[in-house]
C-alpha cells in the first residue's frame, strides 16, 4: 500500500455557527478522508492542523480514527478491506495530552462497539460478564460478577423473571473506578441495559427491522463499561461506579407472562403488562 498520506484540516470556521456544529462538520469530515484513504490503501495518514482552532483539529482527527472500525470476526471473504493502520499527527496540531486523550476515547468506541456487534451465540450474559472483567483488568478497574444463585440470594425479582425463560442464567456486572484523590464524596452511578438479547418474550417482537437488531439490546451495557474504563485509563479523579444487569428475554416454557406479578429488590411488587417492558 501506499506507506503514507499527508491530509492538511483547512475547514473553513463559521463564526456564525455554534463550536459544536462546526466540531461535528470536521468529525464527519475526518469520516469522507477515511473512505479516500483506504479506497487508496493508504496504510498510515498524517494531519496537520491549518485552522488555528485546535477543537477542529481534534474532531476531525477523531472522526478519521473512528471511521476506521471494523467488525470482521466472523467473516470469511473480504475480512481485512482497511488498509489504514496509523494516523500521525503533528504535535502544532493537538498536544500529546490530547493524543492520548484520543487513543483513549476511540479504543473505549471500539470495545464497546464490538461487543454490541457480538451475536448472543457467544455472548450470552455470562460471557459479557467476563467480557467486562477484561476490559476491567486492563483499566485498572476492580470488577464483580454475580452469578445467578448470589442475584436469587439478593432477590433480584426483576431481572430473574426476564431471565425465565432462558436456558442461559443471568449476571450482574458491578464495576468500579476509585482513585485515591477522587474529587466526588458520592460515586457517579452508570447503569447499562444488557439484555443480550431481546425477543420481546411472550409479548414477541416483529422480525423486520426490529428482532434482527436484538442482539444490540445490550448497548447500554457496553456503553458504561466502556465510559468507566476509559475514565481509569485517563487517570479521572472521580470515583465511577457502573452496574449491568444482563439476561436474554426468550418466549421460554418458563417464561414471565403479562399479568404476572413480581417482586423487586427493594420488596416492591410491578405487575407485568408487556414482557417487551424489561427494565421499564
Amino acid at each position: 500500500g501506499i506507506p503514507s498520506v499527508g491530509v492538511v484540516v483547512s475547514l473553513n470556521v463559521d463564526g456564525n455557527k455554534e463550536l459544536w456544529q462546526q466540531t461535528e462538520t470536521a468529525r464527519k469530515f475526518g469520516f469522507q478522508i477515511n473512505k479516500s484513504l483506504n479506497a487508496q490503501k493508504a496504510d498510515a495518514v498524517s494531519v496537520l492542523n491549518t485552522t488555528g482552532e485546535s477543537a477542529l483539529a481534534y474532531a476531525f482527527t477523531e472522526g478519521l480514527a473512528l471511521s476506521n472500525y471494523k467488525f470482521s470476526k466472523y467473516l470469511t471473504k473480504d475480512k481485512e478491506d482497511k488498509a489504514l493502520t496509523k494516523v500521525l499527527v503533528d504535535k502544532n496540531t493537538l498536544s500529546k495530552a490530547e493524543v492520548e486523550e484520543l487513543n483513549i476515547l476511540v479504543n473505549a468506541v471500539f470495545a464497546a462497539r464490538t461487543l454490541i456487534n457480538e451475536p448472543v451465540s457467544f455472548l450470552t450474559a455470562k460471557q459479557l460478564g467476563e467480557e467486562f472483567k477484561k476490559l476491567a483488568k486492563e483499566a485498572g478497574v476492580k470488577a464483580e460478577v454475580f452469578d445467578k444463585k448470589k442475584i436469587e440470594t439478593l432477590k433480584m425479582g426483576g431481572l430473574l423473571a426476564v431471565n425465565y425463560g432462558s436456558q442461559d442464567p443471568p449476571s450482574f456486572s458491578v464495576l468500579e473506578y476509585k482513585p485515591a484523590k477522587a474529587k466526588n464524596k458520592q460515586p457517579i452511578v452508570l447503569v447499562g441495559k444488557g439484555v443480550v438479547y431481546d425477543t420481546g418474550g411472550l409479548s414477541l417482537k416483529p422480525t423486520g427491522n426490529s428482532m434482527d437488531q436484538m442482539k444490540s439490546d445490550m448497548s447500554g451495557g457496553a456503553c458504561v463499561a466502556a465510559v468507566i474504563t476509559a475514565a481509569a485509563k485517563a487517570k479521572l479523579p472521580l470515583h465511577i461506579v457502573a452496574l449491568v444487569p444482563a439476561t436474554d428475554n426468550r418466549p421460554g416454557e418458563n417464561a414471565y407472562t403479562p399479568g404476572d406479578v413480581i417482586r423487586m429488590m427493594d420488596g416492591s411488587t410491578v405487575e407485568v403488562l408487556n414482557t417487551d417492558a424489561e427494565g421499564r
